[in-house]
């Protein structure tokens, strides 16, 4: 990574040590040595007052090195989503298929739980949809292409966008139906499991 090796450089000429450059630009030393050794990269932040401090533009700064920041960038961006995805998946089934029992046998505690797990879960639902707007991300088609590191071609995505209103459409009807659907199943069964324990009695 040149960048690396450029902070080292701009560092040296400006006959500064690690901490002294760590105390200018706010970040510890273990940091600036990390920059140095190639372990991780300057945030934006950073970056501006790195180049402020050496009196060179981001360009030559950051070299060869833009290519790679940008694809390390979006390495990061596809694990977030794919993590996020995985939890509000999880959350989401735990909200449906806990929200009787809970009620059940809990009462108002199982409810105060039942909320919390709710606001969880539309809190990553929230995230989910904030990187989607980002990445320009709707449909099936368009998501799985951004978790697998794909980019859909510009006919490919034209077809994509005009599908966007009426997936989405069916996604949401989908999902009421499923949580309705398992929600009363849930119950009657709750029901069956009581009455079945009534009668060994």
């Amino acid at each position: 990574m040149d960048i690396s090796k450029q902070i080292k450089k701009y560092r040296l000429d400006s006959k500064l040590s690690q901490e002294d450059l760590a105390e200018k630009v706010f970040v510890t030393r273990q940091t600036i040595s990390n920059w140095e050794n190639g372990k991780n990269y300057p945030d934006i932040n950073s970056l501006v007052l790195l180049s402020t401090l050496f009196g060179v533009s981001l360009d030559i700064l950051v070299k060869g090195d833009l290519e790679e920041m940008k694809e390390e960038i979006k390495t990061e961006d596809i694990k977030r989503f794919n993590r996020d995805g995985t939890i509000f998946t999880v959350l989401l089934m735990a909200t449906v298929v806990l929200v009787v029992p809970l009620f059940l046998y809990l009462n108002f505690i199982g409810i105060a739980i039942w909320l919390v797990l709710f606001g969880i879960t539309m809190y990553y639902a929230r995230c989910l949809e904030k990187q989607k707007k980002t990445h320009d991300i709707q449909t099936y088609k368009e998501i799985i292409a951004f978790t697998e590191g794909k980019k859909l071609d510009q006919i490919e995505k034209s077809c994509e966008v005009g599908k966007r209103p009426y997936q989405k459409a069916f996604s949401v009807i989908c999902s009421g139906l499923i949580t309705i659907v398992v929600t009363i199943g849930m119950y009657f069964l709750f029901r069956l499991i009581q009455y079945i324990k009534l009668l060994l009695v």
